[in-house]
């Protein structure tokens, strides 16, 4: 499978059908190259935000309020592009405002036959829980897709492991991880969450990020890190466990992954983390002794 994964440059857009334009551009060009899966990033929702006046983009929580009225024509522009560019496309995460009052942070997949998953995100960060409006979700779900099971963690929830270690349990050998950094320390953080969770499943892991510097918005300020594939250091396999990523500048980072690869591994690799997951939870190891 070829997968393509954004390191999304942050623009203001001039208009809604400006911005799909772009998008399609994009997706256009991805597939062009081969690509059968891609991966925004998280919050690219919020760069809409750009089309509300500077008492709207500039206020965090009133642009997730305002967001709300381009919800339908968010799902409709993805729903069109993946049957127009035959992508799947996880399409970033949309803050999406739940029947209670509250929001979510959504991340959904778009299947060029018209399916689609989604995926919440599980554990908020300090920006978030700083508005008391932002909730987190409380399901965790794989997606049974023509690709293969699928998962998807957003961006903090890749540095927590039982999150993927379940997804990875219930069949999912292909993890997705759209994020948004704003340091390099949360970029790192992030990225060695994403590897961490290849070694330990013997999956293939997909990370895409935000880039560039957006001053009029109060979320996508500014923007780090890099888009990448990352697989399990091992047999057959990149021996640094990154099968490929962005370069500053670029939009796109297209790796081919293998199924096949990961059984391999998985059956025969130097190592066993998959199948050794329970060792560490042997009885006698989850008590501490103390000398």
């Amino acid at each position: 499978m070829r997968i393509a994964t954004a390191q999304w440059r942050i623009e203001r857009p001039s208009s809604f059908a400006a911005w799909r334009d772009r998008v399609r551009d994009e997706l256009a060009a991805a597939a062009a190259q081969g690509a059968e899966l891609v991966l925004l990033p998280e919050y690219l929702a919020l760069e809409l935000a750009g089309l509300f006046a500077p008492a709207i983009h500039t206020d965090f929580l009133a642009s997730l309020d305002a967001l709300q009225g381009l919800y339908a024509d968010w799902q409709a522009s993805f729903a069109n592009l993946a049957r127009e560019t035959g992508l799947h496309v996880l399409a970033g995460t949309f803050l999406l405002r739940q029947p209670n009052g509250r929001y979510r942070n959504r991340a959904e997949l778009y299947a060029p036959d018209g399916r689609r998953w989604f995926q919440d995100k599980l554990v908020l960060t300090g920006f978030e829980r700083g508005f008391p409006v932002i909730e987190p979700g409380d399901q965790l779900q794989v997606f049974d897709t023509a690709l293969g099971r699928i998962g998807v963690n957003v961006c903090y929830d890749s540095e927590f492991p039982l999150f993927a270690r379940r997804q990875y349990e219930a069949g999912a050998r292909l993890l997705l991880v759209p994020s948004c950094t704003d340091t390099p320390a949360g970029a790192t953080r992030v990225r060695v969450g994403c590897r961490a969770r290849a070694l330990e499943n013997q999956i293939h892991v997909v990370q895409s990020v935000t880039a560039g510097e957006a001053a009029w918005s109060p979320a996508l300020d500014t923007n780090t890190g890099v888009a990448a594939v990352f697989a399990p250091s091992d047999r057959g396999l990149p021996d640094d466990g990154i099968v490929a990523q962005t370069l500053a500048g670029e939009t796109w980072c297209i790796a081919d992954i293998h199924a096949a690869a990961l059984d391999a591994v998985r059956q025969e690799g130097q190592v066993a983390n998959a199948a050794d997951w329970d060792a560490q939870l042997r009885p006698h190891l989850l008590n501490v002794r103390a000398y």
